[in-house]
C-alpha cells in the first residue's frame, strides 16, 4: 500500500529540524521506507523555508523515485510545514521517561520509538537498534499503559529510564552523524521565506480573531452551554442513546465510571438517572450541581446538538467500498467518538488502530485529510473493515445501557 511523503520535525541536539518522510509504501510486491536524502546523508533544515526551497530545485535525492514525489515540489511552505501530529522531540526524552508512565507519556514516547527506528532502519544505524533492544519496554509502547501496569509494569518502566538515562546520547549521536543541510537556491529561498512569514502571519491573525471571539461572548450561550457538558446521542447496531459528555482541560469526560458509559433510551431516563447519579466522572465537574438542581426540579430539558450526534452504523459497509463511499463528515464524527473514548478510559488501542502507519488509519487520513500528495488506499479493503468493526465492538462493549 503506498502512503504519502510527511513533513516531520525532529527534535535534535542541534536544535529543531525538518525533513521529509515517507512510511513504509509497496511498489511492485515490495516494501519501502524513505527520508528525504542521499545515500549516507539524512537532509535536515532549520525551517520550513528552507526545505521548500530545497524541494523546488533538487534533483537528486532518495525519495524521487517515490510515487507521489511529483506532487511535492508544487506544495507551499504551509504544507510543508510539520503539523502536531508530526513533531518528534528526541532530546526530550530523558525528561519524558521521568514522568509516570500514563497515557499521553506513553503515546509521546511510542511516536518518538516509532520514528527513530525508522530512522535506524533507513539510515543502518546499528547502534540505535542496540540501544532499543536493550529494554523490553520499548518494543511494548504500542500497547498502551497496559504493559506498564502493576509492579512488573512499573520494573518494565524503570528499565527504559535506566536505558535512556545510560545510553540515549548514543542513540542522539547516531542521528547526529548523519544528518546534514544541503545547500539550497538563495532565490528560491527568498521567496519561501516570504511565503512563510505570510503564512505564519495568517496563523497568528487567525488565532487572535477567535481570541476576540470568545472574548466577546460570541459562544453559544443556553443552559447546557453554561454548565460545559453537551448531551450526545450514539446510534448503534444495538440501538439509540443518550449520555453525556464534558471537556475538562482539553479531557473528554464521559458520564460513567472506569471506561463505563452510561447511556439510556431516551432523554427522559437520562434526566431520571441524572438526579441520583453521584458515582460517575462528570460529578467531579464543578456545574454538575447544576444538572442535578435541573433534573430534581425536572427542569432539565435534554436536547443533543447536531454535531453531537454520533452513527456508527453502516461505516464498516461503507469502508467495503473504499474511500469514495464514506461520508467524511460521519466519519469525522465517529472518530471523534471513538478517540474522546479512549483517551477517556485511558485505551491506546484507538490511537493505535488509527495511526497513519496502520491500513485502517492511513484510509481514514485520506478520508478526512484529503491531500494531493497521498496516493489513494487500495482494494480490497478487509484488513481496513476487520479493524474498524473491532474498534466499534470494543466501544459498544464500554456502554451500560440502563
Amino acid at each position: 500500500m503506498a502512503q504519502d511523503i510527511v513533513p516531520i520535525e525532529l527534535g535534535l541536539t542541534q536544535g529543531d529540524v525538518v525533513t521529509l518522510w515517507a512510511p513504509r509504501w509497496r511498489e511492485e510486491g515490495e516494501e519501502w521506507e524513505a527520508f528525504l536524502g542521499h545515500e549516507e546523508d539524512l537532509y535536515a533544515f532549520p525551517d520550513a523555508a528552507h526545505l521548500a526551497a530545497f524541494v523546488r530545485k533538487a534533483e537528486e535525492h532518495d525519495l524521487t523515485d517515490h510515487p507521489a514525489w511529483h506532487v511535492v515540489p508544487g506544495l507551499s511552505v504551509g504544507e510543508l510545514s510539520p503539523d502536531d501530529n508530526h513533531q518528534f522531540d528526541l532530546v526530550g526524552v530523558p525528561e519524558l521517561v521521568a514522568e509516570e508512565p500514563d497515557t499521553w507519556v506513553i503515546g509521546e514516547l511510542a511516536d518518538v520509538v516509532s520514528i527513530v527506528r525508522s530512522l535506524a532502519d533507513v539510515c543502518d544505524l546499528e547502534k540505535v537498534h542496540e540501544v532499543l533492544d536493550s529494554a523490553e519496554g520499548f518494543s511494548l509502547l504500542p500497547q498502551g499503559t497496559l504493559p506498564f501496569t502493576g509492579r512488573e509494569g512499573q520494573a518494565l518502566w524503570t528499565e527504559i529510564a535506566e536505558v535512556v538515562a545510560e545510553k540515549w546520547d548514543e542513540v542522539l549521536d547516531a542521528i547526529d552523524e548523519v544528518v546534514t543541510a544541503p545547500d539550497v537556491d538563495e532565490d528560491a529561498l527568498k521567496a519561501a521565506q516570504d511565503e512563510l512569514a505570510a503564512f505564519e502571519e495568517a496563523n497568528a491573525t487567525a488565532a487572535a480573531d477567535d481570541e476576540d471571539d470568545d472574548e466577546d461572548g460570541t459562544e453559544p450561550v443556553g443552559f447546557w452551554a453554561e454548565v460545559g457538558i453537551d448531551p450526545i446521542k450514539i446510534i448503534t447496531s444495538t440501538g439509540e442513546y443518550y449520555t453525556l459528555r464534558c471537556y475538562l482541560d482539553d479531557q473528554p469526560l464521559f458520564l460513567g465510571r472506569k471506561g463505563r458509559i452510561d447511556v439510556f433510551g431516551s432523554p427522559r431516563a437520562l434526566s431520571r438517572f441524572i438526579v441520583e447519579a453521584d458515582d460517575n466522572d462528570l460529578s467531579e465537574v464543578s456545574t454538575w450541581g447544576e444538572l442535578v438542581v435541573k433534573a430534581t426540579g425536572g427542569d432539565l430539558e435534554v436536547e443533543v446538538d447536531p454535531d453531537n450526534v454520533y452513527v456508527l452504523t453502516g461505516l464498516d459497509e461503507d469502508i467495503a467500498d473504499g474511500p469514495d463511499g464514506v461520508d467524511p463528515t460521519q466519519l469525522d464524527l465517529a472518530v471523534e467518538l471513538l478517540e474522546d473514548t479512549g483517551e477517556w478510559a485511558g485505551d491506546d488501542g484507538v490511537k493505535v488502530a488509527l495511526n497513519q502507519s496502520e491500513s485502517l488509519g492511513w484510509l481514514v487520513s485520506y478520508v478526512l485529510k484529503p491531500d494531493p500528495t497521498r496516493l489513494a488506499p487500495s482494494a480490497p479493503y478487509d484488513a481496513e473493515v476487520a479493524a474498524w468493526r473491532t474498534l466499534v465492538a470494543a466501544f459498544e462493549d464500554r456502554l451500560k445501557v440502563h
